[in-house]
């Protein structure tokens, strides 16, 4: 039997974290708790879990236990992630504070799972792009070494 955690979106009320909070209910993830953090401005709004609805939370430095899912914009992230590692919580961060800190790992569950055996609590993940990109790539890197990549990519502005 898996043990379920308390599992934190922080940034519930953008549209990234919107489907987060979707994914999750849609997959039955095997959370005890689902919670919603945000900005202060954000405390007491409700947004769709299921058929339910989440109360959002201010997010603040000692709301964390369990797993963080970071959705929140690199400033949020650098400033909170610390705090949530700090209490033993696993940080899965999708903005870019942490993708280029050689003390977190850098992961694509697909590509190097292997990779989350050595985080200090804080995971981070490529851009959209580049992880569909890699999940594509991988058997075909597998197959034959690929050595080289040049990649362009056209993203809303508002991305």
């Amino acid at each position: 039997m898996s043990k379920k955690l308390t599992v934190a979106v922080c940034g519930a009320t953008g549209a990234v974290g919107r489907e987060m909070l979707k994914t999750l209910h849609d997959r039955n993830f095997p959370a005890s708790e689902v919670l919603a953090f945000a900005s202060a401005r954000s405390e007491g709004v409700k947004v769709p879990y299921g058929d339910t609805e989440l109360t959002v939370h201010e997010l603040k430095e000692d709301s964390f236990v369990g797993i963080a899912i970071f959705s929140a914009g690199g400033a949020t992230s650098t400033k909170f992630s610390p705090y949530a590692a700090h209490s033993g919580c696993v940080v899965v961060d999708n903005s870019a504070a942490w993708r280029m800190d050689d003390r977190c790992p850098l992961v694509v569950p697909e590509v190097n799972p292997e990779d989350l055996e050595w985080h200090n609590g804080i995971i981070a993940n490529p851009n959209c792009s580049t992880i569909q990109m890699l999940v594509a790539l991988k058997p075909i890197h597998d197959a034959v070494h690929i050595k080289r990549i040049v990649v362009t990519t056209f993203q809303a502005v508002s991305g």
